[in-house]
């Protein structure tokens, strides 16, 4: 992705033709790019936002096999979604990694009825899940987990010993449950390594963001660029609708007389920062039927507490946010499980929010309708110009097998055959990843090759991976210098990130490239700051950076819940309100200090 935007553009005009083009930047539609790109097909895919904006942006940042599907029959979305998980911790090991999980337990025999009902096909009740059916639960998942999985077998605890390690629970739980999924640190960084891979690997695969479908004509499919108002026309043999939430929309574009196939649910969470709750938690997260039978979690993420989530039927995926209604759900779903831990408003330092791309049903639960995927080609009669292959539902652990299966369906259509599977590829920084036994002679190295401190590298080896060390050798043992209102970021890094990842609008770095929002490191300063440094960057002049902030401060404020006022709070309490970025693009606001 070294090329800047025009020269990505001019080479889509040059190309003028592709035997795919994908529609959708989502996980998704990243995993289908990928499987043809190393596939040997000619692929481009396009966004109309940035990559990873929508729904594969807000996840409860679990890899998880879904314990709770197998209350809805669905053992084998069960098996594959484990599966996938064991591989996505092998694969992508700095973004991955194991999560303890533990399942408070309210009674012995709840649930046993209305599991029952339900694997039967009897009408759909919520309620909360006893000893006896978490019991049986958890034996299966550790047996489709199979012996080859990386994390321990389940275990169960007793009142006394429960409340001896998590004190904080709620007072009559009779024992607990303790198993293992995984958690994912940044997913978005994870879609980024992904089309990064593919390109490399394939030098005729292509992606853009900020690209988005117009039309389709028997000439091909129209395109706009969303930043010039560009319009540029690619012709393709196949379309592969993979917007997710959007499906629905875009064939209105492709054909015009399709079928509805989506029927998206809205998913919310919370950040929140409160040490008493971060510290009861512990190194667990809590998953927990509230009363209403709704399965919430809670778990340290960046530092913070992540919470969640809703599960509301929508209309339309525009606009959807974390609702006030739905934080205070959310907040006395907690209270439930932690009676005696205020939560404060302003603890509440982020919030997310997107829609769930899940099959058309008529479900009177939303937590019962299937997340499994299915691929689906449009009929002849919806009048599209080329054949049109839809990806309807899914869930972010289960992207891999997804894609995959999606690009069989493309492959045999296009007479090609699968030159190579990817469930033991790694992923971008996971790549020649450091064992533990060498991960400190990893480091040393880095550190030497860099010019920072062992302390830095090791910080750069959990944020990408093993392509810490290609920034490390741009740096040239150089060293970095810090930046003011991130001081664990530096210029350079920031440049790198800038060049290599294509953050096309500054919302795109500060939201999608980092996880300051998430850490609660992100303040009014650290948004002036950023913006002179992908001013620069992008040869942006002052009043595009000046309208680049007021686009990510309105987007803070309006989905986020992040307001002006919030972060300028924080850049006093980190010491920052003294510093007056605001003046002008080449002010010397501070002396330069190195990255430690």
């Amino acid at each position: 992705m070294a090329q800047d935007r025009a020269e990505r553009i001019d080479a889509l005009r040059r190309k003028g033709r592709a035997q795919v083009l994908v529609v959708g930047g989502g996980i998704n539609g990243i995993s289908t790019f990928r499987e043809l790109a190393l596939n040997g097909v000619d692929v481009v895919l396009v966004e109309r936002g940035d990559f990873m904006s929508g729904a594969s942006s807000a996840p409860s940042r679990m890899i998880h096999g879904g314990l709770r599907y197998m209350e809805n029959g669905e053992f084998a979305l069960v098996r594959e979604s484990l599966r996938e998980r064991n591989l996505l911790l092998a694969n992508a090991p700095h973004l991955v990694s194991p999560l303890p999980t533990l399942i408070p337990v309210v009674d012995r025999f709840s649930g046993v009825v209305s599991a029952a009902r339900r694997f039967l096909g009897g009408k759909e009740t919520a309620g909360a899940r006893g000893a006896l059916i978490i019991k049986l639960g958890l034996c299966l998942y550790d047996l489709y987990a199979g012996r080859g999985s990386s994390v321990p077998r389940h275990s169960f605890f007793g009142s006394r010993e429960t409340r001896r390690r998590w004190p904080a629970l709620r007072s009559d739980i009779v024992g607990s449950a303790l198993y293992y999924d995984a958690r994912i640190s940044h997913p978005e960084r994870l879609g980024i390594e992904l089309i990064l891979d593919s390109e490399q690997a394939s030098p005729q695969a292509l992606a853009l963001n900020h690209l988005g479908l117009v039309r389709l004509e028997p000439n091909g499919a129209v395109l706009e660029d969303s930043l010039t108002g560009e319009r540029v026309t690619l012709d393709a043999e196949i379309i592969v609708n993979a917007t997710g939430a959007w499906i629905d929309q875009t064939n209105q574009e492709l054909a015009g007389k399709a079928p509805r196939l989506i029927g998206g649910t809205k998913g919310s969470h919370l950040v929140i920062s409160n040490q008493r709750l971060y510290e009861a938690i512990g190194e667990t997260m809590i998953y927990f039927a509230n009363r209403e039978g709704r399965v919430c979690i809670l778990f340290r993420h960046l530092g913070q507490v992540l919470a969640g989530s809703t599960d509301i039927s929508v209309e339309t995926p525009d606009g959807v946010r974390c609702e006030p209604d739905e934080a205070a759900y959310i907040l006395a779903s907690i209270a439930e499980v932690f009676p005696d831990i205020p939560i404060a408003p302003d603890e509440l330092i982020y919030r997310f929010s997107g829609v769930r791309p899940l099959p058309r049903s008529d479900r009177s639960l939303n937590a019962s309708i299937s997340r499994d995927h299915s691929c689906e080609w449009l009929d002849q009669e919806a009048g599209a110009a080329r054949p049109v292959l839809n990806l309807v539902g899914g869930k972010w652990t289960t992207f891999r097998a997804f894609g995959a299966a999606a690009a069989d369906m493309l492959l045999a259509r296009l007479g090609f055959p699968r030159r190579m599977a990817t469930e033991h590829s790694a992923i971008g920084g996971g790549r020649d990843y450091p064992a533990n036994a060498h991960r400190q002679a990893w480091v040393e190295r880095i550190a030497k090759t860099a010019g920072l401190s062992p302390e830095t590298a090791e910080r750069l080896l959990a944020r990408y991976g093993t392509r810490a060390a290609e920034y490390a050798r741009a740096l040239s043992g150089g060293g970095d210098e810090a930046l003011r209102s991130l001081p664990a970021y530096g210029h350079r890094e920031i440049a790198w990130i800038i060049d290599r990842e294509c953050p096309e609008t500054l919302a795109d770095l500060v939201l999608r490239r980092l996880t300051i929002a998430f850490t609660g490191e992100l303040s009014h300063a650290a948004v002036i700051e950023l913006s002179k440094v992908m001013a620069a960057a992008r040869d942006w002049d002052e009043r595009r950076r000046v309208a680049e902030c007021a686009a990510l401060l309105a987007e803070l404020n309006n989905n986020h819940g992040v307001d002006e006022a919030m972060l300028r709070r924080r850049a006093t309490d980190q010491g920052n309100s003294d510093v007056r970025f605001e003046e002008g693009p080449h002010e010397q606001a501070v002396p330069q200090r190195q990255v430690s």
